[in-house]
């Protein structure tokens, strides 16, 4: 499946679950309804920023919006199965690592290219989420609210989501990262 496509799908699904209008999601998300529309539609290819808005507004991450819905979901998630989607501002690349089975873990692989810079001003989500970002090649600076943070490879930062996070590639090659995201409370 095209990677617009199965954001598309996730968003639809996601904001139908929730009982939401295009309006009132709009209205929670800070994006505009002629652009949600879209995105459904698989008809944009939307920034991190605004896929992290309405996944705020959803009330999941970021790395439930590349989720893979099958009937019978494996615990197995191979190479060739991980969906990757590249922003279109900033240029990285995340590579959705978790296989489909319910779980309060998921792992993102990330290829972030110098020089460049993503930032997400996120509200405080519904749920409890805890990111870890392990480098493990190149530099990265994040912030998290008011606190800047200077990675070198073999590093790794832990923090609350829910607050202003910004990731900035000060080098000169791309900085490769594994993101782990756990959300609580889980229920079974």
């Amino acid at each position: 499946m095209d990677i617009n496509q199965l954001i598309a799908s996730r968003v639809l699904a996601l904001r139908t679950a929730c009982g939401l209008s295009l309006a009132a999601l709009a209205e929670r998300s800070g994006v505009s309804r002629s652009n949600i529309s879209l995105i459904e539609r698989g008809e944009s290819s939307a920034t991190a920023t605004v896929l992290d808005k309405l996944a705020s507004a959803l009330g999941v991450t970021l790395a439930s919006l590349f989720e893979t819905e099958s009937a019978a979901p494996s615990p197995l998630s191979t190479f060739a199965q991980q969906p990757v989607w590249t922003d279109p501002d900033s240029g990285y690349q995340r590579r959705q690592l978790s296989p489909g089975v319910r779980s309060p873990l998921q792992l993102v692989e990330v290829v972030f290219p110098p020089g460049r810079r993503v930032a997400y001003d996120q509200s405080p989500h519904s749920a409890d989420i805890y990111q870890q970002v392990w480098l493990l090649a190149g530099e990265l600076e994040v912030t998290t609210g008011e606190q800047r943070w200077r990675m070198q490879a073999g590093d790794c930062l832990a923090f609350r989501e829910g607050q202003f996070i910004a990731y900035e590639n000060p080098g000169a090659v791309p900085a490769r990262y594994l993101v782990g995201l756990v959300t609580l409370p889980f229920a079974l």
